[in-house]
């Protein structure tokens, strides 16, 4: 498997699919925690580099059009963020990593370890 974060999430939910061994989806999951974590630190130091740049009112425009408003209040460095992960929540690895965790989820398995029942 790949060690790109977004190629990982995408190898990871394509070897979930037809999985129900829970240790086999346990892993999975596992491996594509660590791999959404470091992806959506890629994505937060992208948006960061570029918002430096940009003006105010170019990072609200941003904010606004991938759906993360910059609110009353917010500071820049929380609107950076909130960007990030809306342009990170929004990428097929992050979408994959959701369909992982709910497979993982139909079959008892949480990142916690804990069945259910």
């Amino acid at each position: 498997m790949d060690t790109n974060p977004t190629a990982l999430l995408l190898d990871l939910a394509a070897s979930a699919r037809d999985l129900t061994d829970q240790d086999a989806l346990q892993n999975l999951l596992a491996a594509g925690h660590r791999a959404w974590c470091e992806g959506v630190a890629d994505v937060q130091s992208g948006i960061r580099c570029e918002a430096a740049s940009l003006s105010d009112a170019q990072l609200a425009e941003r904010c606004a059009a991938a759906g993360a408003a910059w609110e009353e209040g917010m500071t820049r460095g929380e609107a950076v963020s909130a960007l990030a992960f809306a342009t990170w929540d929004a990428s097929p690895a992050a979408m994959a990593y959701t369909e992982l965790a709910e497979r993982a989820t139909r079959f008892g398995v949480s990142l916690l370890g804990e069945e259910f029942q």
